[in-house]
């Protein structure tokens, strides 16, 4: 399954100079607003919880909260997908993969999720 979400880096621009961090909670844990260097990094972020959502084939709601979402960064900076127990169960992930990428005024993230064959 593969999902993909593009945004407009302005767009978390003026969401986190209106509300700072408060805006940040909505789609972030603690631990992921340490990893976010500026809103590019914001902007990359919320398009990678959306593309996971989207490759569930659900969207963010009840089925899958960002709180069902976690982005964390290995030791060299590349970004890694973490899904939450009930995601992994309910739709019968087996592995994950992101990808994000900004240039100019957008950031973009693909993931892909790997099913278990039963």
């Amino acid at each position: 399954m593969i999902g993909i979400d593009l945004i407009k880096i302005s767009r978390m621009s003026h969401l986190i100079e209106r509300f700072g961090d408060k805006a940040l909670l909505r789609f972030l844990s603690k631990e992921e607003i340490k990893l976010v260097k500026n809103h590019k990094t914001a902007s990359g972020f919320w398009a990678s919880k959306e593309a996971t959502a989207k490759a569930l084939g659900v969207g963010i709601g009840k089925e899958c909260s960002f709180e069902d979402i976690t982005i964390s960064k290995t030791i060299k900076g590349a970004p890694i997908l973490k899904l939450s127990q009930r995601i992994n169960k309910n739709f019968n992930i087996k592995s994950t993969s992101l990808s994000i990428t900004h240039d100019g005024d957008y950031a973009v993230a693909v993931v892909a999720l790997e099913e278990n064959k039963s």
